[in-house]
């Protein structure tokens, strides 16, 4: 089947991943630039407030060369899809990937190295939060697991600084599907075009701008305070 046809014939959300993934759309085209006021701030996690060692990992463990592939087969694997959306239990989860990617391990030691992926926030995370919920109502929206969620990221006091909690695996749903957007949009109950979603995946920028959103890339902290003043949020950068 040609490509075109592939792709018209996936629903929406999976079509526009597939399309940014495939290089058949560049993701530069769904960025919405910040432009209305901005009511509230929606951060992702891992890469914008908490250091994930998962890319390092996998990039060792599956030969690829470049982050972006990592992710294009990670966002589209269906055993991450089950296990991010709450589908499947961890052990199902490991012995999927351990099978679909041909690594050379077991799956209870990808387990166990897979659930200290997250290993902590990164420096003035905390900070940045605080000082941006001073200003608007903040919330996260994360792609994570049980596992790293009450293993790790609960007990951490970064995850009691957000108004609202939006994980993939309570939902059901995933960045950077559009159905994930809407859902949140309306759980929020604030126009979405107000709502400014900050994440280091340029994949989920891009379905984030597709479902309305303002949506900015940010790696780290430094450029999340960036974003975030340039959207009239926060002062300033020195």
């Amino acid at each position: 089947m040609a490509q075109g046809a592939a792709m018209m014939a996936l629903p929406a959300s999976r079509k526009l991943v597939m399309e940014i993934c495939s290089g058949y759309l560049p993701a530069a085209r769904y960025v919405k630039s910040v432009a209305e006021p901005v009511d509230l701030v929606l951060f992702d996690l891992g890469g914008v407030l908490i250091e994930v060692a998962g890319v390092r990992a996998m990039l060792e463990l599956t030969g690829i060369q470049s982050e972006e592939e990592l992710w294009r087969r990670w966002l589209t694997c269906r055993w991450v899809r089950r296990f991010e959306s709450g589908g499947c239990s961890d052990t199902e989860f490991a012995a999927g990937v351990i099978a679909d990617w041909q690594l050379e391990l077991s799956a209870a030691a990808f387990l166990e190295a897979f659930r200290n992926w997250p290993t902590g926030p990164l420096p003035g995370a905390a900070e940045l939060v605080a000082q941006t919920r001073a200003s608007v109502a903040t919330g996260c929206f994360s792609n994570t697991n049980a596992l790293h969620w009450y293993d790790h990221i609960a007990g951490w006091p970064l995850a009691g600084l957000f108004d609202h909690r939006f994980l993939s695996f309570e939902l059901g749903l995933l960045k950077p599907d559009i159905a994930a957007f809407a859902q949140v949009a309306d759980l929020l109950g604030v126009p979405a075009e107000r709502v400014l979603f900050l994440d280091d995946n340029a994949l989920n920028v891009a379905g984030a701008a597709a479902a309305g959103f303002q949506a900015a890339r940010a790696v780290g902290v430094d450029e999340a305070r960036q974003r975030l003043a340039e959207a009239a949020v926060l002062g300033a950068v020195a």
